[in-house]
């Protein structure tokens, strides 16, 4: 099937409700969203990130729902998610050193990633895959290559990301978990797998399209041998950057093959205002005959905190008009995503709605420092946040 065509299926027949067939624990549902009702995707991809839910749910978090305790995939599927979006790190060692086990499973990793896969698709949710091609996070100030690849030749560097992208999603087709949805490389203002597509360094625009065209190369051979359809995007942090970075990276680096342009929007870390994104979103569209998504965005719903690990969010990220309050952040989203619709966008991604306090370690911290951007309140409850992806914007 030509790609223009199976995205004007996606986008607008709705998305595919497809489901996995892979067996998993018994309380999942894999034809259903769990109350017996088939999901029902919209045209807009409403998108979250639930990278986090795994490691959650092994250390004591609880989601609730109308006061039940919840699968959280199942109540993101009733909510309205069309999509859900996993995070893939190459080796992430670092989990251990988290924990100080080093008998502990390695979150964000391909054993992971699958197992959310599988969760997410048996709610009849779909999959965006978001590789980092680093063993941690990679975003515009970090972007380190992975351990494995240190000292390569750039060249084998190429040919390790084809090899390392190809072998992940061959992976997941023979467990009949391939994503609908690519993303090479994350937030890479900056290049990826520094210093061989550092663009702010040595490297250069030509090599840094050489490293994405080797990931694109991969997904496009996965396709072609599973006849599955695949979208490819590529990821920007914030809207002001888009423009210079896919200018670059589309003449100078020759990346051609992708169908969508992605790009983050925080408020407290972008300059262009609310009521201009659906200005940038409509330009995206035409400067690079693309489709156009939100990757990635957040607001808070309060300015407390659950626990010790400090919020990221706080006072200054607060925008006029809309209260640190659930319905605060409800309406924020209902009109940021009434933005992307203006200007032709696609979808919105929430990163991290359920991010909740719990004994989840990082490098930095207990809990969570993202609970007050959460979906959820401080018990786990599923509130009015939520609302905006079953809010009726056709009626806006």
């Amino acid at each position: 099937m030509n790609k223009n065509n199976m995205l004007l299926i996606l986008l607008g027949m709705g998305l595919l409700a497809a489901c996995s067939s892979h067996d998993i624990e018994d309380d999942y549902d894999n034809d259903d969203n769990g109350n017996g009702e088939p999901v029902a995707p919209s045209a807009f991809v409403m998108g979250a990130d639930l990278s986090y839910v795994n490691q959650i749910l092994d250390h004591g978090g609880v989601y609730q729902n109308d006061g039940v305790e919840t699968d959280p995939y199942e109540i993101f599927a009733d909510k309205g998610t069309d999509v859900v979006r996993f995070r893939l790190f190459h080796d992430p060692q670092w989990i251990t050193e988290a924990y100080d086990d080093p008998g502990k499973p390695l979150y964000h990793d391909l054993d992971d990633v699958a197992l959310g896969i599988q969760r997410a698709k048996a709610q009849g949710m779909q999959v965006l895959l978001d590789f980092h091609y680093s063993d941690i996070w990679a975003d515009p100030a970090s972007q380190e290559v992975p351990d494995a690849w240190g000292g390569e030749s750039f060249e084998d560097v190429v040919d390790s990301v084809y090899n390392y992208t190809y072998n992940t999603l061959r992976s997941l087709s023979d467990q009949d978990l391939l994503p609908e949805m690519v993303q090479v490389g994350n937030e890479t203002n900056s290049g990826m797998v520094h210093p061989y597509g550092a663009v702010y360094e040595d490297a250069t625009w030509q090599e840094l399209g050489e490293l994405i065209n080797s990931g694109i190369s991969a997904v496009r051979d996965i396709e072609n041998e599973s006849g599955e359809e695949i979208l490819v995007m590529l990821h920007i942090a914030q809207p002001e950057n888009v423009g210079y970075w896919f200018d670059q990276v589309t003449t100078e680096g020759a990346v051609e093959d992708f169908e969508i342009v992605g790009f983050s929007y925080y408020t407290p870390y972008s300059d262009v205002p609310l009521g201009e994104i659906s200005d940038y979103v409509q330009t995206f569209k035409n400067d690079y005959n693309r489709e156009v998504m939100i990757l990635e965005t957040a607001y808070p719903w309060t300015l407390e905190g659950a626990d010790d690990y400090g919020n990221i969010f706080y006072t200054e990220s607060l925008v006029d008009g809309f209260p640190a309050t659930q319905e605060g952040q409800r309406d924020f989203m209902i009109e940021l995503i009434n933005e992307v619709k203006d200007g032709g966008g696609s979808g919105v991604f929430y990163w991290e709605p359920a991010w909740i306090t719990s004994n989840l370690k990082d490098l930095w911290g207990t809990g969570s420092s993202w609970e007050n951007n959460a979906l959820f309140d401080f018990q786990g409850y599923a509130h009015v946040g939520f609302d905006y992806m079953s809010h009726d914007y056709d009626n806006d």
